[in-house]
């Protein structure tokens, strides 16, 4: 949504940029462009970046939990626009995936990065499909197919829709900051059915549960003052979902906040920033990074009280051989007044070093 594709994608290219710089005008986001589907199911390409991100909890067959998560980026770079060599890295794809494994007690986690062609990397507009590698995001109808082959862990994931996207901020047109000028284009799908399978450690296993989609696309940069982001996606046992972000200033203040929540009949409900608020509660530190990720919240949205619980404290994804950064991304438990609600993903970045771009 808010967060990571156009810093962290970006992040990973200054050596072409500085090398090869042009001057070259990325489509805008503005108020007002109605998002029209299945058109915007698909990729974007004259926009700076894009991404779709799957997340979700599934059950082994003996019961036990498993997070899961599959991130495509298409990066356009704005390097090799007018060579017509097949090698000019116009437009890349990047992904990452991940198994949170309690029995591990850290996330199982890979990453590939393709520049589009010569059948390594591409993407569909019209309809989702994104692919590097043998990695894939595909939409079949209404339903999405995810396939990752990394290298201790690969998944083959059916994600059914319950109802139509779910558009963020004002239909779809997602602001960043005060000023409307950082913004993105961003809807979700969540509450979505998860069927499929699973293979860890050579064993391939059923596997069932809930997930959630988000697409976002942006020509945009954070503002300067953002330090981070933390951002919630939760999928609730009433059938309702929330979608929640902050940007943080590097004081850990919020510099804007945002929600969209659907009810159960799927009325979408969007809250003002002073209507959301993060606290953290409990601190983890990474023995491979040194960095401190605040693992439990206590968050108010509207008049309501929730209490985030991570699935595993260790969560933490390093994605610098990819896209440049490391980040938390976690699946997470949602309490209220004692009661388990539901469950989601957190992701949380900035915590170590500000998030770069050029």
């Amino acid at each position: 949504m808010h967060r990571r594709a156009f810093l962290m994608a970006l992040a990973s290219l200054p050596a072409w940029r500085l090398n090869a710089a042009e001057a070259v005008e990325f489509a805008p986001v503005l108020p007002g462009r109605k998002l029209v589907f299945p058109f915007d199911h698909g990729a974007h390409p004259d926009f700076r970046t894009e991404w779709w991100y799957a997340t979700g909890w599934l059950s082994l067959p003996d019961g036990s939990p498993l997070g899961f998560q599959s991130t495509f980026f298409r990066v356009r770079t704005g390097v090799g626009e007018h060579n017509p060599s097949a090698f000019a890295p116009r437009q890349l794809i990047l992904a990452h995936a991940a198994i949170a494994d309690p029995r591990l007690g850290r996330l199982r986690h890979d990453q590939r990065a393709a520049r589009v062609g010569f059948g390594r990397a591409g993407f569909a507009t019209g309809r989702t499909g994104v692919r590097v590698g043998d990695w894939r995001l595909e939409q079949h109808d209404e339903r999405y197919q995810a396939e990752v082959n990394a290298a201790d862990f690969s998944y083959s994931l059916t994600l059914a829709p319950d109802g139509p996207p779910l558009l963020n901020g004002a239909a779809g047109f997602s602001t960043k900051a005060p000023d409307p000028r950082h913004a993105s284009y961003y809807y979700s799908r969540p509450q979505l059915k998860a069927s499929g399978t699973v293979s860890l450690d050579g064993r391939m296993q059923a596997v069932t549960g809930q997930a959630w989609l988000d697409h976002e696309w942006s020509s945009e940069m954070l503002p300067d003052e953002a330090q981070g982001w933390d951002w919630i996606g939760l999928n609730l046992d009433d059938g309702s979902a929330l979608m929640a972000f902050r940007l943080r200033r590097q004081d850990g203040t919020a510099l804007w906040s945002a929600a969209t929540f659907r009810s159960l009949g799927g009325n979408a409900l969007v809250l003002a920033p002073e209507a959301v608020a993060f606290a953290p509660l409990r601190q983890w530190r990474s023995a491979r990074t040194g960095i401190n990720y605040p693992v439990e919240w206590r968050m108010r949205i509207g008049t309501r009280l929730l209490h985030l619980q991570p699935l595993i404290d260790d969560q933490e994804l390093d994605s610098r051989r990819s896209t440049g950064a490391v980040y938390w991304e976690g699946a997470v438990r949602v309490l209220e007044d004692g009661r388990e609600i539901g469950r989601g993903y957190l992701e949380m970045t900035g915590y170590g070093e500000r998030i770069r771009v050029g």
